[in-house]
């Protein structure tokens, strides 16, 4: 019996760290440390994260022919990810991420998309076997929006959208996400994308709001208050063991990751991001994104 298969379909980028003790204000110059470059990029985290929990992953994306190409891909190989859907292009950089880490684990990021712009609905379509055999298709926010919603319409199973970072998508295309993936600042901007008036910034009714909007479900992540999974039977929390963070960078696409794996194995929705929950954890008590995720030999926290 074949192993159920995984398809993402986003950005690759190369992640230069640098940390501070705190995030400098508005014209502020502050000395910070690291430099380093490593494996990024949304799609690429949750790929890596979905991999590394036993899922059958393929990638499909762009880097350029660049020295941020090999360290950009350097874990999927690792992993096993089949790199079939990812092209080296001549005439763009490999994507850029550009990320600032306080001492309290917490991280801004200013992304450059390079060769990520080149996945768009043409370049998608070249991968309309893969997207059909898929049974998980698992979209974000760093590629075009024509290259979202042609995997969308070839997708031959479910689809699952973390839109991290909101980009204006089109509404069918999105609300074919089961589940729509996001937290309470992105689920907000998903209403007034969508033309849905929310008053409450409370998780729980921006949850509700969007399944009333039309998702079959949702899942709004909450950084360390956990998760909510909703859908037409109601809300559900998730709550996410207590750890000291040490880097929260990629933390939430180690959940997307893991939760897609979990779902891949049959798993419910609620089940899922309990595992998923946990994955997440682990990834923060560890520096940088990808370098940060568990995989099968390592014992991830309890709630």
């Amino acid at each position: 019996m074949n192993q159920p298969s995984i398809v993402v379909v986003g950005s690759l980028n190369a992640d230069l760290v640098v940390r501070v003790q705190r995030h400098p204000h508005p014209g502020e110059t502050l000395l910070g440390s690291g430099g380093t470059i490593t494996a990024g990029g949304k799609g690429a985290n949750q790929a890596l994260a979905a991999a590394l929990q036993g899922a059958n992953v393929t990638m499909i994306g762009a880097v350029g022919e660049d020295s941020y190409a090999a360290p950009a891909t350097e874990y999927l190989r690792r992993a096993g990810v089949n790199m079939r859907g990812i092209a080296a292009v001549d005439d763009e950089c490999t994507g850029l991420a550009v990320i600032t880490v306080s001492d309290d684990g917490e991280n801004a990021i200013i992304v450059i998309p390079g060769a990520n712009a080149i996945v768009n609905g043409d370049y998608v379509a070249g991968f309309d076997d893969v997207l059909h055999d898929a049974d998980i298709v698992l979209l974000q926010g760093e590629i075009p929006a024509s290259g979202f919603a042609r995997a969308v319409e070839l997708a031959g199973g479910r689809v699952v959208v973390n839109l991290a970072p909101v980009i204006e998508v089109p509404k069918e295309a999105l609300l074919k996400a089961d589940p729509l993936m996001a937290n309470e600042h992105e689920g907000g901007l998903i209403l007034k994308q969508l033309g849905v008036p929310c008053a409450s910034d409370e998780p729980r009714d921006i949850a509700q709001a969007l399944v009333d909007a039309g998702f079959k479900s949702v899942v709004m992540t909450l950084g360390s208050q956990g998760a909510l999974v909703a859908d037409a039977s109601g809300l559900t929390p998730i709550p996410t063991p207590k750890v000291e963070a040490v880097d929260t960078t990629g933390a939430g696409d180690a959940f997307a990751g893991a939760f897609v794996a979990k779902l891949a194995e049959g798993a419910d929705l609620v089940e899922a991001a309990h595992h998923a929950a946990r994955v997440g954890a682990f990834a923060a008590t560890r520096r940088g994104a990808q370098a940060s995720y568990p995989g099968p030999e390592d014992e991830l926290p309890s709630v």
